[in-house]
């Protein structure tokens, strides 16, 4: 049975729009387009963002969240996307104010999309060897390249993991990969910050892919490698750990965690010190990622401050045994905690609840129904 609901004189409403209400439980946007009130369901069909925040272009609105958009006229994506559909509610402007039916005169139409090959998990055989993801995380010009401290380490690092411990190994080095920078989704709303990321989903030319499928799916050991740069780690390193949130987000908002069980280890060198403190920022990210760390988790070389002479750090760096030996020995201790992890698997795979996320939880839970 068809229901009309007074909203407003058009007055009112023109001060108001666009807006969203409730009525008889479904979640409705106000729009004015064309001179005439426009009214379409507030749930976008990818995440459920609010339609009633998005921008209007035309006659169609775009979702604040991920970008989806729809006409507020038909309900229906843009060409080429018009067969998914939000719903649409009956208008009537009468001479007593503004009139919405429920319920929609037009359901939402949801089309079954295939799930993004980051959301399947890609199991190792049993009895397989670990496998070992290293990451570069410095910067250079692919076509006039220079000798990287950090790079040098980490190869001979992934190298022995293979021919000494017989491990299966990748190296992705980050300059190599165009991807784009956080757009800060997680700001606009905690469920706007998506798994797999809003970004990579939707740009098929993002090229962090390799990162996520490696760290959520295939790694069981990964070593990152940086320079120090003014005190820091590379800013390529931020740049990857910053698309990350969506994977620690999923803790956030779902008690979900997606990466158990797996060892992480760093590589830290540069010209400047620094050091404890890049290493203590590192070993923060990656443990609210959720992974662990071996014994003595990072080598490091640096000169110190006034170690300008960068020609003499990387003269020593390819000269040093001592540099080599403990790459090698930071893979073995990396792959030998994980060896430990894996033979007590059965004990670890228990469901994990981080306190301070789940009292978060609660207490916005609290003020919200308060």
């Amino acid at each position: 049975m068809t229901v009309w609901h007074r909203l407003g004189s058009t007055a009112e409403l023109m001060e108001r729009v666009p807006f969203a209400l409730k009525l008889d439980r479904h979640a409705i946007a106000l729009f004015h387009y064309q001179g005439r009130f426009r009214a379409i369901g507030n749930s976008c069909n990818h995440q459920g963002g609010p339609l009633a925040e998005g921008r209007l272009r035309g006659e169609f609105v775009m979702c604040p969240w991920h970008a989806w958009e729809y006409s507020v006229v038909t309900g229906r994506g843009p060409e080429g996307y018009d067969e998914e559909q939000v719903p649409v509610f009956d208008v009537e402007e009468r001479d007593d104010g503004v009139y919405v039916a429920t319920p929609p005169a037009s359901p939402r139409k949801l089309l079954k999309h295939k799930p993004s090959h980051l959301l399947e998990a890609h199991p190792k055989p049993p009895g397989a060897p670990p496998r070992l993801l290293g990451i570069s995380t410095t910067a250079m010009d692919e076509a006039n390249p220079r000798f990287s401290t950090s790079d040098a380490l980490l190869e001979h690092a992934v190298r022995h993991a293979s021919t000494s411990r017989r491990a299966e190994t990748q190296l992705i080095s980050l300059r190599e990969l165009k991807f784009r920078h956080c757009e800060g989704n997680y700001s606009k709303a905690s469920h706007a910050c998506t798994w797999p990321c809003a970004i990579t989903e939707r740009d098929p030319e993002d090229g962090l892919t390799p990162v996520y499928e490696g760290l959520v799916h295939w790694a069981d050991v990964v070593l990152i490698a940086t320079p120090i740069r003014w005190g820091n780690a590379s800013s390529l390193y931020y740049k990857m750990i910053e698309r990350l949130n969506c994977v620690q987000n999923q803790i956030t908002i779902r008690n979900r965690v997606l990466i158990k069980n797996k060892v992480a280890a760093f590589i830290i060198t540069g010209g400047q010190d620094n050091i404890q403190a890049v290493a203590g920022s590192m070993m923060t990210f990656w443990s609210e990622l959720g992974y662990v760390f071996p014994p003595f988790p990072f080598i490091a070389h640096s000169r110190g401050w006034d170690a300008e002479d960068m020609r003499n750090n990387v003269r020593q760096v390819k000269a040093s045994e001592t540099l080599r030996g403990a790459s090698h020995e930071l893979a073995d201790r990396a792959l030998d905690f994980w060896t430990v992890l894996d033979h007590h698997r059965l004990e670890l795979d228990k469901p994990m609840e981080r306190a301070g996320r789940k009292a978060n939880r609660l207490e916005t839970a609290g003020e919200v129904t308060a």
